[in-house]
């Protein structure tokens, strides 16, 4: 049972993409997403059709696989975030996935995503994945290698001055 955050975010009216090339887990994530109310789901079987289906539709929230043929997960986020003709490149992001090793997480954090998310899917952690981006929600950052949410989620400081990356320390 989901606890009471379910009842404080009216979600029923935003935009799902799922991509996904396992129809069987687009089944699910949707029946999940419409037992909170949401009927605007979009699916997409790979990275290339997931772009071409954000050119049309206006994801609020993106939720993709890792691993798809012929465009996995990291590159159709990454086309996301730093293509010229991208239609929406602050779009959230909750990457999917059975591998969760932690050199995976960073891989999928440094690609751009906002949340990671195990399989198999449990309704609560997905939920839990939404309010986090709702309630904290994270600056997009530019440098020479990256586009996207900033990936420090939890600062112990918050140090502005200059070489606070000297030398690419901390990226």
């Amino acid at each position: 049972m989901l606890d009471d955050r379910v009842k404080q975010y009216n979600i029923q009216r935003l935009n799902f993409l799922l991509v996904d090339d396992n129809k069987f887990m687009r089944t699910i994530v949707r029946a999940v997403l419409n037992t909170w109310g949401c009927r605007n789901i979009v699916e997409a079987s790979d990275g290339e059709e997931g772009l071409k289906e954000l050119k049309v539709f206006p994801a609020d929230l993106v939720i993709c696989d890792w691993e798809m043929a012929p465009m996995d997960g990291i590159d159709f986020t990454r086309r996301i975030r730093n293509d010229q003709d991208s239609p929406n490149r602050f779009v959230p992001v909750i990457m999917l996935t059975a591998h969760t090793e932690v050199r995976r997480v960073r891989h999928a954090r440094d690609a751009g995503i906002h949340e990671f998310l195990a399989k198999p899917v449990q309704p609560k952690a997905l939920y839990e994945r939404i309010c986090e981006i709702i309630e904290r929600p994270r600056k997009f950052v530019r440098c020479a290698s990256y586009f996207g949410p900033d990936r420090h989620r939890h600062r112990k400081y918050q140090y502005e001055g200059e070489d606070r990356r000297k030398d690419g320390e901390g990226l």
